[in-house]
């Protein structure tokens, strides 16, 4: 039988090293948690999410995501508008500001990621190992579909993330 428990402390333990790693070179050259460029990086690549389309993109709470949203307005990074389509939401968009901050950002990212996985494991094993990983995060998320459906007790929400660290679950 495969050692689940190994496998389970190594994701774990790679996913925390890994964070603060890339967290540490952010810091330094960024003065910018990891959590905030994450947000602003989803608001790169997709322009115009509501608050509940970060919060679903992250797995994260609605008002946690407010939290963040809401730190990162005040420093001048994002804003909100109202959402054309709907008047009771707001859409998040980048200020310019945010936006030269993020692309330079999204630099030293993918340079860290490169020099923590990329160089150390080839191509092939970086679409096989991104595979298997949405494979397993897609049958969690059945899993806990299903529960809920059942009527078993809820898996505990997603807790804000803290703006000094990860995104933490409970």
């Amino acid at each position: 039988m495969a050692d689940l428990m190994r496998l389970y402390r190594e994701l774990v333990s790679l996913e925390i090293e890994l964070w603060n790693g890339v967290e540490g070179r952010l810091r330094t050259e960024y003065d910018l948690p990891l959590t905030s460029f994450e947000v602003l990086h989803l608001l790169l690549r997709r322009p115009g999410p509501r608050i509940q389309d970060i919060a679903e993109e992250f797995s994260i709470t609605v008002g946690g995501t407010s939290k963040v949203v809401d730190r990162l307005e005040a420093a001048g990074w994002c804003e909100r508008r109202a959402n054309p389509n709907d008047r009771r939401s707001s859409i998040v968009e980048l200020t310019a500001e945010g936006r030269k901050l993020t692309e330079g950002a999204a630099k030293v990212f993918e340079e860290e990621l490169e020099l923590r996985i990329g160089s150390v494991i080839p191509e092939q094993s970086v679409r096989e190992v991104t595979s298997v990983l949405s494979t397993l995060r897609a049958a969690g998320r059945a899993l806990d579909a299903e529960r809920k459906a059942a009527g078993q007790k809820p898996v505990p929400a997603m807790r804000a993330p803290k703006q000094s660290g990860r995104p933490t679950a409970s």
